[in-house]
Formats: C-alpha cells, sequence, structure tokens
C-alpha cells in the first residue's frame, strides 16, 4: 500500500530549500549583545546541566525567548560548514527588597538604601546544543547597567556564533541562566541537507553523498541506493531513543548501487537511517522518516511490554518513546473492565524503559496496570499473577478520609462503588455488615495506606460457599430421587449405564492434560522431530502447545508475548511446561547464565525458546520451577551431563528410553494403568523414530542463516 510520503530522495528527509545564506569566516566562536549590555564568552566547551529552580531575594535575569538561525562558516570559498547561530532574549524578573527597620537597631542611611538600586546586574547564561553525532554546553557571563534594570522588562538579547551541526540532523538547543530561576528555554530544529543549491555548491562533503530512495510496496520497504559501482559507503539504522538517541540496530558498509528490504513489522516511529560515504571526516546525514507512519505506531504498541520489578515496581519497554498515562486498575475474578484506582496511582505521563515505583503496602493478583494514549487502552497486565497465583474472589473495600477525621467506606463493583449498609441490590451491599466485621477483626489484606484514604481487599469465599450450601444440598436430594428411578426401571439401568461410560470417557478426553513444549530450533531435521513429539503425544490425548503450529500469531505478537500467555494459561490450567534440550538450547541457556547482557540480542521472530529464558530462569533460580517444569531430551543427540545443573532441579528425562516416565509426568495424577502406559511409550516411540533417523543422518545442504532482506544482512 503505497504511501506519497513515502517517495523521499537523499537521507529520507523533507528539508527546506536553502536560498541563501549568511557567511561567517573564521573557526572561533564569538558573542554579541544588544546596545547597552556587554558580553563575554568563555573559551573551551563546558559540561553543564541546569540545577533545580530557586528563588532570588532581588531582580535576576531570566531567558524569554530562543530564536536560531542557519548560516555558513566558511574557511575558503567552496570549504564551509553548516552552524546554527542562537540568540536569547533576556528579560528582569523581580524587585529589590526594601530594609526593615527595627527598634533599638538605628536606621539604615539613604544612600546605603539606594546603592542596590544603582548596580549593575549580572547573569551567566548558559546554551546547550545537543543532536545525533555532537554535544556542547558554552558559558556567556552578561551584564545589565543599572538604568535598564527594571522589573518586567526586557534588557535585550546575547547572540551566539555558531554551533557547528551535521546535514539534515535534528538539533535541541536549550537556554537557561545560572542559578536556575524558572524552567530553561528548548528549541528543536530540523537542519537542511544536501538538496539545497548553495549548500551542495559551498560543503565538500555534499560532493560525494550517496543518493537515497524510499519506496513502500505491499508489506515491504525498499530502501534504493543509486551511486556508482566503485563508491563505498555506511548505512545504518537506529533508534531515536530521548534516553539512548544512538542506539543501533543495523549497520553495514556497502559498495553502491544497493537495494535494501525491510519488512513492515519492524518500522516504528523513531526508526532512523543514516548514510556516509566511507571516506575521513565525511558528513553523516541521518533522518527519522516513519514519525507519522500508522503502520509504525501500531508496530510500536505491539512491541510494547509491561514487566514487574519485584517487590512493588513495574516498566514498560518499548524501543520508541510512547506518549501514554498508566494508573492502577482492579480486575474482579467475574470478568468485566479493569476498574481504576485513583488513588493510590493517580494518572501520570509513562516513561518508557524506566522503573516505576507502586505505592503499595501489599501486592495483589488483583491489581494491574493499564496504559493509555489518547484516551484508549493499549495495554492491560496483571503483574502479580505469576509471583501471587490466579484471581482471588475478593471484594475491594475503598476508605475515603475527609478533612475533619471524616470516614466513608465503600466496595468497588462494576456498577461503581457502593457505600456498605446501603439498600442496593448488590452482593456488597447485602454482605455490608459482614464485611465491616471482616475489616474491624483483621480478615482483611490492607494494599494501600495514605492521607486521603486506604484500600483493603477482603476474602469472599466463605460467603460464596455458604450461598452454595444449600444448592449441593439440592443437587444431592435430585440425585437420591435418580438413584430411586433408576431402581424401579431395571431394564433400563444397563443402558443408561452405557451411556455414562461413554459419557465419562468424552469428559475425560475434554479434561486431558495441557502441556507447553519448549525447543530450540537448531536446525530442520530437528523440527520435524518436535513435531512429531508433539503430534505423538496430542494422541494419548494431551492437549500440546508447541509455537511450530502458532506461526502466525508469533509473527503478529511476537515470541515473548505468545511464550507469557501459554505459559498463564498452561499454569492455570494445572498443566506442565516441557523443556526439550539439544544442543542449541545447552548453548543458549549457559548463554544467559553466564551473562544475561550479551544474551538479549535479536533472535528469529519464531525462536520461543530464547525469548522464554527471560521468564523460565527466574523461576528454576526462585525454586518455583519443581511441579512446573519437567525437563527432556534425546538420548541420541545429547549427553546426560550436558544439561546445565540449574535444571536439575525438575526431572530430566531421556527419549526414547525413558519414555513410559515422561508420559507419567506429563499425564500427571491418574495415569493409565502401567501396562496401558507402556503401550503408549511403544506407540510414541514408533512415531518418533522415522524423525529421528532422519535427525541424525548428515545434513545433505548448509544451513541459511537468518537475514533481514535478500540484500540487508544480519542486523547488528
Amino acid at each position: 500500500m503505497p504511501v506519497p510520503w513515502f517517495l523521499l530522495s537523499l537521507a529520507l528527509g523533507r528539508s527546506p530549500v536553502v536560498l541563501s545564506l549568511e557567511r561567517i569566516v573564521g573557526p572561533q566562536d564569538t558573542a554579541r549583545c544588544s546596545p547597552g549590555l556587554s558580553c563575554h564568552l568563555w573559551d573551551g566547551d563546558l559540561f553543564c546541566l541546569p540545577g533545580s529552580i530557586v528563588s532570588a531575594p532581588g531582580p535576576v535575569l531570566v531567558p524569554t525567548r530562543l530564536q536560531t538561525e542557519l548560516v555558513l562558516r566558511c574557511h575558503q570559498e567552496t570549504d564551509c560548514d553548516l552552524c546554527v547561530r542562537v540568540a536569547v532574549h533576556l528579560a528582569v524578573r523581580g524587585h529589590w527588597e526594601e530594609p526593615k527597620d527595627e527598634e533599638g537597631l538605628g536606621r539604615v542611611a539613604d544612600s546605603e538604601r539606594e546603592g542596590p538600586r544603582n548596580a549593575s546586574l549580572q547573569a551567566q547564561v548558559l546554551l546547550s546544543f545537543h543532536s545525533y553525532t555532537t554535544a556542547r554546553c558554552v558559558l556567556l557571563e552578561v551584564e545589565v547597567p543599572a538604568a535598564l534594570v527594571q522589573p518586567g522588562q526586557s534588557v535585550g538579547s546575547v547572540v551566539f556564533d555558531c554551533f557547528e551541526a551535521a546535514l539534515g540532523a535534528e538539533v535541541q538547543i536549550w537556554s537557561y541562566t545560572q542559578p536556575t530561576y524558572q524552567k530553561e528555554l528548548n528549541f528543536t530544529q530540523q537542519l537542511p541537507d544536501c538538496r539545497g543549491h548553495e549548500l551542495q555548491d559551498s560543503i565538500q562533503s555534499c560532493w560525494a553523498l550517496p543518493w537515497l530512495n524510499v519506496s513502500a510496496e505491499g508489506d515491504a520497504v525498499h530502501l534504493v541506493l543509486d551511486v556508482s559501482e566503485e563508491q563505498h559507503f555506511g548505512l545504518s539504522l537506529y533508534w531515536n531513543q530521548a534516553e539512548n538517541p544512538t542506539k543501533p540496530w543495523w549497520h553495514r558498509n556497502l559498495t553502491g548501487p544497493q537495494t535494501i528490504t525491510l519488512n513492515h513489522t519492524d518500522l516504528v516511529p523513531c526508526l532512523c537511517i543514516q548514510v556516509w560515504p566511507l571516506e575521513p571526516d565525511s558528513v553523516r546525514t541521518s533522518i527519522c522518516p516513519f514519525r507519522k507512519d500508522p503502520r509504525a505506531h501500531r508496530n510500536l504498541w505491539r512491541a510494547a511490554r509491561l514487566q514487574l520489578l519485584p517487590p512493588r515496581g513495574w516498566r514498560l519497554d518499548a524501543p520508541c518513546s510512547l506518549l501514554a498515562e498508566a494508573t492502577l486498575c482492579w480486575q474482579a475474578l467475574g470478568g468485566g473492565p479493569c476498574q481504576p484506582l485513583v488513588p493510590p496511582l493517580s494518572r501520570e505521563n509513562v516513561t518508557v524503559n524506566k522503573a516505576v515505583e507502586f505505592p503499595l503496602l501489599k501486592g495483589h493478583p488483583n491489581l494491574c496496570v493499564q496504559v493509555s494514549s489518547w484516551e484508549k487502552l493499549q495495554l492491560q497486565e496483571c503483574l502479580w499473577s505469576d509471583s501471587l497465583g490466579p484471581l482471588k474472589d475478593d471484594m475491594l473495600l475503598v476508605e475515603t478520609r475527609g478533612p475533619q477525621n471524616n470516614r466513608s467506606l465503600c466496595a468497588l463493583e462494576p456498577s461503581g462503588c457502593t457505600p456498605l449498609l446501603s439498600r442496593a441490590s448488590t452482593r456488597a451491599a447485602r454482605l455490608g455488615e459482614h464485611l465491616l466485621q471482616d475489616l474491624q477483626s483483621g480478615q482483611c489484606l490492607q494494599l494501600w495506606d495514605g492521607d486521603l484514604g486506604a484500600l483493603w481487599a477482603c476474602p469472599m469465599n466463605k460467603y460464596t460457599h455458604q450461598r452454595w450450601a444449600l444448592v449441593w444440598l439440592a443437587c444431592l436430594l435430585l440425585a437420591a430421587v435418580l438413584f430411586l428411578l433408576l431402581l424401579l426401571k431395571k431394564d433400563h439401568v444397563k443402558g443408561w449405564l452405557r451411556l455414562l461410560k461413554e459419557d465419562f470417557h468424552a469428559g475425560a478426553a475434554a479434561r486431558s492434560r495441557a502441556a507447553l513444549l519448549l525447543y530450540s530450533a537448531d536446525d530442520e531435521g530437528f523440527e520435524r522431530l518436535v513435531g512429531a513429539l508433539a503430534s505423538a503425544l496430542c494422541q494419548l490425548p494431551l492437549r500440546v502447545a508447541v509455537d511450530l503450529w502458532s506461526r502466525r500469531e508469533l509473527s503478529a505478537h511476537g515470541p515473548l508475548a505468545w511464550f507469557h500467555a501459554q505459559r498463564r494459561q498452561t499454569l492455570q490450567e494445572g498443566g506442565v511446561v516441557v523443556l526439550l534440550f539439544s544442543p542449541g538450547a545447552v548453548a543458549l541457556c549457559h548463554e544467559w547464565l553466564q551473562d544475561r547482557a550479551s544474551a538479549s540480542g535479536v533472535h528469529s521472530p519464531h525462536d520461543a525458546f530464547a525469548a522464554s529464558l527471560s521468564c523460565v530462569l527466574p523461576d528454576f533460580l526462585q525454586g518455583r520451577a519443581p511441579g512446573r517444569y519437567i525437563g527432556a531430551y534425546f538420548d541420541s543427540l545429547l549427553r546426560p551431563d550436558a544439561v546445565p545443573t540449574l535444571f536439575r532441579a525438575v526431572p530430566v528425562l531421556a527419549l526414547p528410553s525413558q519414555l513410559p516416565d515422561f508420559l507419567r509426568a506429563l499425564q500427571g495424577p491418574g495415569v493409565p494403568r502401567p501396562g496401558r502406559l507402556a503401550d503408549k511409550a511403544e506407540q510414541v516411540s514408533r512415531a518418533l523414530q522415522p524423525a529421528l533417523d532422519c535427525c541424525l543422518r548428515p545434513p545433505g545442504t548448509t544451513e541459511t542463516g537468518r537475514k533481514m532482506g535478500p540484500e540487508a544482512g544480519d542486523r547488528t
């Protein structure tokens, strides 16, 4: 689906046509002021950051407006660099303080009172300049004569020549006075590239820049570099993030011409492209063309993930910055929308890849996090579901405290917050007195306590049991009546028993245990062997989930999201996660155990085993693996001692030699008799043997590596 703005030229960007720029001669930076002011530029670059805003007893200088202008700094007629001139407008804020007379201390002379008013006003103005390749900070001292010091009046401006910057770059400029008396001014500007005729004639590096076109056709994006056969150049793709503006994604040194193919799923708004000739001191031109692409924004939200940081923290991970808000919410067991809780966590802007602390006393599985953008819910995650278990049938009580220690309690329900002891026809209203007694007797768990109120989670299990007691008595009475009817109709008893037996077997098949199979896709032969094992286990019966059968879902949501959803469903249903070890899986485990930072690289979009290690390893390290996991390996492909010691906290069985024990561990309690189990093991062994023989044969062809596209090469 082509879009018009994709038809871009050099450096992928819209750049203003440069008609005429002022030229300045010489490499020295200079500063000048408005008439009446005096200023001085300190030599050398500084490292400066704005401090906290302070108050001043008398008048101070503050920046009111920031202006920029593009100029050319030239060493020769055709040897110039692009430069940004910055002008800062200043004003006076505050008044002189009047001296206070006190008895016994005398009076201050009039000349001493007028002294401060006749003094000049001095300030330090700091300018900070930041782009993808450059970061500078300069200091200017400004002095304002006493005649111009009038509160609230503009006193003029100071001009700095100038900040050199790369062509086509996006630059950010900050200005503030020292000490910082108000929030700093900031300005973002997109610089032109070599398409301006004056830049082509004046900047030598523009003469050899490679030309680049971008086109979108269907599900692919093509980067076409139209350069000569012998020209060498560099091409880099990176994520332009506020906290890490130089995070690389892909880099190659190429020889033109070239065509690079990107999948539309790789597009995110902060994906930028940089191109430069492989020559000394060459200009690097970078641009971010996908900022307004709707597909890029959809991909960004698909890639965003909420992560729990024990004991009470969370973080939103995303490749780009997001304009979003986050709040806590309460997810009831019976379903329905998750209801926001304000307080304890009011709606606040989200900073991606930054840890956030919950103001909670205790965690609860029904507490979730909602992330919204433009009032649309984008993400919701109940972060404690893995550590604290599934949702509970608890009632959330909201305590509100007034200005005079007034206290009110209500119960959060789908219809709203119902006051206790009210006459409403809701569950909380009917049990209002009991809930108050539970709260006073300490049976409720306090989740949050603040100045405005508190949150309490009260268990409702005992009330649910009381409600169902009469139902069970009625069911028992009905069963007794049916039994008497069966005795009266003996001729039909055998037929009914046969029907009940068939229904029992059908129900047992429907309630077969779930198993999530995780493996490392070492090669095509091993994938066929895994597929044969999964198909054989489905005939036992077992409900088997394996990424080999979920490629469409993996491509849409990513391997980590697929694994997280399958693991949660499997464990909530009492199933088991099977770790199938192979040489590739053992290598990945050792890599994670030795250096997690180096193991977080880019894997195949279908590699669920590599993505799952970030969740599987904590379960083993924290002792939560027994009963949830089992291990297995093919004894003809891997030695028993090759499995890492950490994973031997659970049974690790060899296939096919230990198939009966493996099937017994998979099916859990209520497994068939030993004779039937041996028959099923023999059935699975026969199904595995052809694929195992094929896997043991020497490969006929070499394995092809994963590529970003036909010409792109591997990501770095």
